[in-house]
């Protein structure tokens, strides 16, 4: 039951952004050139959404769909950690025209060329997992 309702949320959000033209690689373009709000507006309305939902959930000890427990764990604190992953993730985001999310939309979407990016994200996650244990955290 549980793999019905990831399913059928992951149809949901990817139906989202399609049509709000989040997954569209000119939309990122215009991004990454600082011509358009478009995106920026998407991405801070749902670090906005997501800050208060985290805190809302963190506040209340709400329990899941399933009635289990949430335990949104702490995150080490560390500017240089965040710093050079975000840029890492910032770089292969620009130079791919997408991230995780859009990957994933464009290829139900029917855009057969992303599947080349998909395979050089997994292939990047692979050697990230290879080389995990001699890398700081």
């Amino acid at each position: 039951m549980r793999s019905i309702i990831y399913v059928l949320v992951g149809i949901f959000f990817g139906v989202v952004m399609f049509k709000s033209e989040a997954a569209s690689w000119f939309r990122i373009y215009e991004m990454f050139q600082f011509e358009a709000f478009h995106m920026y507006g998407i991405i801070g309305s749902a670090l906005i959404l997501g800050m208060i939902f985290t805190q809302w959930v963190k506040k209340s000890n709400r329990k899941s769909l399933f009635g289990d427990d949430i335990v949104i764990a702490d995150k080490a604190k560390s500017f240089t950690r965040y710093a050079v992953g975000g840029v890492l993730f910032g770089l292969g985001w620009a130079l791919a025209g997408a991230c995780p999310g859009p990957m994933y939309t464009l290829l139900g979407a029917g855009f057969m060329p992303i599947l080349v990016v998909i395979f050089g994200a997994l292939l990047g996650t692979f050697i990230y997992g290879l080389l995990k244990n001699k890398l700081p955290h």
